[in-house]
């Protein structure tokens, strides 16, 4: 374990669904990671793969970012090549969850998904343009 790696904070989701504490859709799991489907995933397909680790985000600890990206891409590459492999650092970059995580979202041909897509994302483009939600 890297001398980096925080302990989880008190409420972290994903620590919680790794113990069996909160439910989720398990897509597949490796000793090192976990693949689950999001609570208001962007499309269908939309994947997260989490380490196992609680690392809180993808600059924390390199190692477990290489690990947990490689199960991503495994995972990913079973489904084409046509989509977004994702990570966040930071409240400013979008992450919303504390925890290293990939998102795997495929992709279509005019799908009309716009990146990012989070909450943050939306309110920001509001402020800047004084639309009201």
């Amino acid at each position: 374990m890297s001398a980096t790696t925080s302990p989880p904070p008190p409420a972290c989701v994903f620590c919680d669904i790794m113990a069996g504490r909160s439910p989720a859709t398990v897509l597949r799991e490796w000793p090192d990671a976990l693949a689950i489907k999001p609570r208001g995933g962007v499309n269908p397909g939309h994947t997260l793969v989490i380490s196992r680790r609680h690392v809180a985000n993808a600059i924390e600890d390199p190692d477990v970012t290489a690990d947990t990206v490689r199960r991503a891409a495994q995972y990913a590459a079973e489904i084409g090549a046509n989509l977004n492999l994702i990570t966040s650092v930071g409240p400013d970059a979008t992450q919303t969850v504390a925890h290293l995580h990939w998102h795997i979202v495929p992709r279509a041909k005019a799908d009309g998904l716009q990146l990012p897509w989070t909450p943050q994302h939306s309110a920001r483009t509001a402020a800047r343009t004084g639309a009201t939600s």
